[in-house]
């Protein structure tokens, strides 16, 4: 699974990378402990409300996925991931796969690994994290959806809308197998435009596009137990354990 992640650039420099739109009015802060429920920005093609022209926005999204028929937002924290295997067929999921497909960019991810006590240590959970060789930006698969707030009446109103995703994961490769059997799915860039083009709905040709995450490159490092607590932040948390916190992603 993925269930924490780094997403540290700001969000001008993810809309050059992503060739997307941004609106300065939204903001968020660069998070080195992103959790489940937080809020994430996504990459997403979508016509306007008018039928105009498809654009790319890159736009915040709160993570953990809310089916528009759920009865309420809470059943989003249990729905952070999609197993590629069953995406499509999965009834929270599978016309979010068909219709509205995004990228989750991340700086990388984190894994853990249970150390068993010892004589002279208590046990404890080692992190790891988990990123591209080369320091390009991960762009995680996922996958959104709108929920309507009943309790707003007015439908127009931004508060009665509620934008949420989830990130599809797969078998763990190289690296990122020796400490966790899953991993969040990256797709290649010569993908992105196919996987985001909102009129493309075979389910076939989708699923063509999800291959081995960051082409297998990936390196992976013990860090700081820090990032065990959600209540943690900072550049220190991808730190080798023991060591200086890394320069920040350029």
């Amino acid at each position: 699974m993925c269930g924490r992640y780094a997403s540290s650039r700001a969000p001008a420099d993810l809309a050059g990378l992503f060739d997307a739109h941004w609106d300065p009015g939204e903001a968020l802060a660069a998070s080195w402990n992103v959790a489940p429920t937080d809020p994430v920005w996504a990459v997403l093609e979508r016509a306007d409300r008018d039928g105009g022209a498809v654009e790319r926005r890159l736009r915040p999204m709160r993570w953990g996925l809310v089916p528009s028929w759920a009865k309420d937002p809470g059943v989003g924290s249990r729905m952070i991931n999609a197993r590629v295997e069953t995406v499509h067929e999965k009834p929270a999921y599978r016309k979010a796969f068909t219709k509205r497909r995004c990228l989750l960019p991340a700086d990388g991810f984190y894994e853990w690994e249970a150390v068993p006590a010892t004589d002279r240590a208590k046990a404890y959970k080692q992190p790891y994290f988990i990123a591209p060789e080369d320091g390009a930006p991960m762009a995680m698969a996922g996958l959104y959806e709108f929920w309507r707030d009943p309790a707003v009446a007015d439908a127009d109103d931004p508060t009665a809308w509620l934008t949420t995703c989830t990130i599809i994961t797969t078998e763990a490769t190289d690296a990122a197998g020796r400490v966790h059997p899953r991993m969040p799915l990256a797709l290649h860039r010569d993908d992105y435009g196919a996987w985001l083009d909102p009129t493309r709905h075979d389910t076939h040709e989708l699923r063509a596009l999800l291959h081995t995450p960051a082409d297998g490159l990936l390196a992976v490092r013990a860090v700081s137990t820090e990032v065990n607590s959600v209540r943690n932040n900072g550049p220190r948390l991808l730190a080798p354990a023991g060591g200086a916190a890394p320069a920040p992603p350029e």
